[in-house]
């Protein structure tokens, strides 16, 4: 058995975390879709900047932009990069179809320097909806504070929203607040809000590469606690993340969900995100296999996907060991890990690297351009 059918069947949809060109035209994302039930896609400025800073699939489509007389990179890269969101999202359309918009989604972010700017990233977001032009589109937005307050704006006008970058229980459960909010001003204006969707990004893998170097850095040193310290390495993003589901079934059985439920509204999912292995101490499918639930998506680099394909093990655990979960977290805050502080800088960390590789893309593009114009 596949066991990345298998856990579609425990209710979890598995997003490809990967865009090329090549993937595109060869068919390999139309395969993934046939084959292992892949339902989505996500995108991200790191992504884009593998894909298009090197190799020469774009190149023809950048000559061709450049002929027609376009000069300025971050258009000729966002007309690359639109060009592949809505070839992912026509694959991904008969997805969207079947599960009547609950899946079949592509993701593109705003630029990450508009982080920081609600208003701005309000009208980016509209704007590339409208560029993209098609409804299986996410708009993907930070969720830093002002990251919160566009989540409101752009769900109350209609748009599917994709809020990236959460480490924290206390920023999801923002952004959760910030979701419902929009579909009640949508309401409020008599407008539907049944085709909605939304997901939250919460990190996980991240969160442990942080803390586990810090427990390290304690044992190295002879702490009192190291039996403790040695036993929680590895296992507190996990335990953040099984506290931010359980965050989740708490709202939505509010009486505040349900009314909007009653109305047609789609739950926003919570989706796991950063769940390739950095440690090569542990199982290169760990952020995969303990973390698989209903109403969950888990967007996936290919290395990941291949490994989980060839040997996961699909079981619900998600749900399991709740209070060992709870555990964790207490005794992280009372050995003084500092889960909040890593979890504020590794949303201001992954801001600074996407705004890296923006950069880096926009030089790559620059100068493909300049050599096509012979200078």
């Amino acid at each position: 058995m596949n066991p990345l059918l298998e856990t579609q069947k425990l209710g979890q949809s598995l997003w490809l975390d990967f865009i090329h060109r090549a993937l595109l035209k060869n068919g390999g994302l139309a395969r993934l879709v046939q084959d292992d039930g892949i339902a989505g896609v996500t995108s991200n400025p790191a992504i884009f900047e593998k894909a298009i800073g090197s190799g020469s699939d774009y190149d023809a489509a950048l000559a061709a932009a450049v002929a027609a007389g376009q000069r300025d990179p971050a258009t000729l890269f966002e007309s690359l990069a639109i060009d592949d969101i809505r070839a992912a999202a026509d694959v991904l359309w008969p997805v969207y179809q079947r599960t009547q918009g609950r899946d079949g989604f592509v993701s593109l972010e705003v630029a990450p320097d508009l982080a920081m700017d609600a208003e701005r990233t309000v009208a980016e977001g509209q704007r590339l909806f409208k560029a993209v032009g098609r409804p299986n589109l996410m708009i993907k937005v930070p969720g830093t504070t002002a990251g919160a307050r566009a989540v409101e704006d752009l769900t109350a006008a209609g748009i599917n929203v994709n809020i990236t970058l959460l480490f924290s229980r206390l920023a999801y459960r923002a952004v959760a607040e910030a979701h419902m909010a929009g579909l009640e001003r949508r309401l409020a204006q008599g407008l539907p809000i049944a085709e909605i969707a939304s997901v939250a990004s919460f990190f996980v893998s991240r969160i442990d590469t942080v803390l586990d170097a810090e427990i390290d850095r304690r044992l190295a040193h002879d702490d009192a606690e190291a039996q403790t310290l040695t036993d929680l390495r590895g296992k507190i993003a996990i335990a953040n993340a099984k506290l931010a589901y359980d965050d989740y079934l708490q709202q939505t059985q509010s009486a505040r969900w349900q009314a909007l439920a009653a109305k047609g509204a789609r739950a926003q999912r919570l989706l796991w995100a950063s769940t390739g292995t950095k440690n090569p101490a542990y199982s290169d499918v760990l952020y995969i296999e303990t973390l698989i639930g209903p109403d969950t998506v888990n967007t996936v680099p290919p290395a990941t996907l291949d490994a989980f394909r060839d040997h996961g093990q699909a079981a619900a655990r998600l749900t399991q060991n709740i209070d060992d979960a709870r555990y964790v977290l207490l005794e992280t805050a009372r050995l003084g890990l500092p889960l909040a502080a890593v979890c504020e800088q590794l949303v201001i960390d992954g801001i600074a690297q996407f705004e890296q590789a923006q950069t880096q893309l926009l030089t790559a593009v620059a100068a493909k351009r300049d050599r096509l114009l012979g200078g």
